[in-house]
């Protein structure tokens, strides 16, 4: 008889094809492509259902059973596509496109549910409590947990963990030696699938789905310890129902086989398009306020100030990037959004007089033509860097080595605004369109030039920006959240899904699995040899 181990509610199973293909693996990253699309906006859903779910836990103490369907199918999906990835490399079968489990392919992944959950620890343990487990699972993983679509705020995670670490290590290691060998090491296999079934447990009590802490072991092989049985059991058919069975509700009831809410592929496709219609409605709705509570909060006399920056150089001038104003429209962006904008400097030292101008790009190139200059990059707020406003990026700064200008910069003909002189000085300019560059010097032209400078503007199109962001976020949010309520309340149909042979209730003296086979060394799946 097999020694019992104490099961996890999380099943994660598998069983290794008996030939693995030598060289398939080489392609299976272009294979999986289509797969990685879709995932990819599956786990954009994923995690605005995640959210949805802690508020509906937080308040109810349950996870809405349409929504707990969802995100138990796109970890059944994402487990096969890893397994035939680069997770694993467990099998050559191509994984299907669904949210249902395939009771033929080798690859399951099971998720009771959970009925009632606590209040209180959905508000810690996605962060505080699997803190320790995060730290094993970045060794495992490779720079944190499913890297490619980030995690949620509720500690849900995206699709793509074999980024490296030390399940990629060993299968690359096993990839290798099956290429040469023909074979995929057993021991190996074992190890990989102890870590994977690691992490995809942490992700599902991350994701709200249990409240049953991870234990702090590598269950290894393909069978999970919920699939090992005490005694064995005669086979059940699929779709088989048991008096004995668990409650749908109940703490210990599965959602293998048939979900109790069907996801049918419009379903799916209506609570995806929702969810990103709803990431996007937050990014509106969050640009908006910020654009409105600027508008009323931050103008002084009615205009817009960035930081000031302090910048200096040992040369002659202080030359910004050419700015190109040429598009169509350029008139009414400018009349209507951007305004007058203003280049505020103070020199550095009150004894010395500084020159500030705005001129054609082709002209202002011609007169410092081996002038010795510092090129700023973008002149404006936020770009990080040094001073007291902490705006100048020196990374974007660029020294131009050469000799002084022929004649002082205020002798030039060239400015279309232009102002000179000790203390702070303002430069008013309304942009048109053209190629535009920004000069500042010492009025004399000779070298050595520190100041510090600010950018205003008016911005008179701010308040129209604002509330028209409000008001698409606001259409998008309702369009979104028509859409995801759709999806859920088409999803509640009602149904108790078939129980599978491997969750069959058990027999007096054990509990109910499918016997081993001598191939696996232990028992496996119904249907996956």
């Amino acid at each position: 008889m097999t020694e019992e181990r104490t099961s996890y509610p999380v099943r994660v199973d598998a069983a290794l094809d008996p030939r693995v293909s030598r060289g398939l693996w080489l392609v299976k990253w272009l294979l999986l492509i289509p797969h990685y699309v879709v995932l990819a906006f599956l786990w954009l859903a994923f995690l605005v259902v995640s959210v949805i779910a802690f508020f509906a836990i937080l308040v109810t103490g349950r996870y809405p059973r349409a929504l707990f369907d969802f995100n138990v199918g796109v970890l059944r999906w994402s487990w096969r596509v890893h397994y035939y990835g680069y997770a694993a490399l467990g099998t050559d079968r191509y994984p299907p496109f669904t949210l249902a489990d395939v009771p033929d392919y080798p690859a399951h992944l099971d998720v009771p549910y959970p009925g009632q959950l606590s209040r209180g620890l959905v508000l810690v343990k996605w962060w505080l409590l699997a803190l320790p487990h995060y730290l094993v699972i970045g060794v495992f993983a490779g720079g944190g947990l499913w890297l490619s679509t980030g995690r949620s705020s509720t500690g849900a995670a995206g699709n793509g963990w074999a980024a490296g670490g030390l399940i990629g290590l060993l299968v690359l290691i096993a990839a290798i030696v099956l290429l040469v060998r023909g074979r995929y090491p057993r021991s190996l296999y074992d190890f990989v699938l102890g870590m994977d079934r690691w992490v995809v447990r942490v992700v599902a009590y991350a994701a709200l789905m249990t409240d049953s802490y991870p234990p702090f072991r590598i269950d290894m092989g393909g069978s999970d310890p919920g699939s090992v049985p005490a005694a064995p059991l005669p086979t059940a058919p699929l779709g088989a129902t048991s008096a004995a069975s668990p409650a749908a509700d109940s703490p210990t009831a599965s959602t293998s086989g048939a979900p109790q809410h069907p996801w049918t592929a419009g379903r799916v496709v209506s609570l995806v398009l929702g969810a990103l219609l709803l990431l996007t409605s937050t990014g509106l709705l969050a640009a908006g306020g910020g654009l409105l509570w600027a508008d009323q909060t931050q103008r002084e006399d009615g205009w817009l100030t960035s930081q000031a920056d302090s910048v200096s150089t040992a040369r002659y001038a202080l030359v910004s990037d050419d700015v190109t104003l040429d598009a169509a429209g350029t008139d009414w962006v400018v009349d209507n959004l951007i305004g007058r904008v203003s280049l505020q400097i103070t020199s550095t030292d009150p004894g010395v007089e500084l020159f500030a101008g705005v001129a054609p790009s082709s002209a202002v190139h011609s007169y410092l033509a081996g002038v010795g200059q510092r090129q700023l990059g973008d002149i404006g707020p936020g770009t990080g860097g040094t001073g007291s406003g902490g705006g100048m990026d020196p990374g974007t700064m660029t020294d131009v080595p050469g000799g002084p200008p022929a004649t002082p910069p205020a002798d030039q003909d060239m400015w279309v605004a232009q102002t000179s002189g000790s203390g702070t000085q303002s430069l008013e300019w309304t942009p048109a369109a053209g190629n535009w560059t920004v000069v500042v010097m010492r009025a004399d032209g000779a070298a050595g030039v520190a100041t510090t400078l600010a950018v205003a503007a008016t911005v008179p199109g701010l308040t129209v920006a604002g509330w028209g962001l409000l008001g698409g976020g606001a259409v998008l949010l309702a369009v979104g959240g028509l859409l995801v309520v759709l999806a859920l309340r088409r999803a509640q149909a009602p149904g108790t899904p078939p129980v599978p042979p491997w969750s069959a209730p058990p027999p007096p003296g054990g509990r109910g699995t499918l016997p081993p086979t001598p191939a696996d060394d232990g028992p496996v799946l119904a249907g996956t040899r």
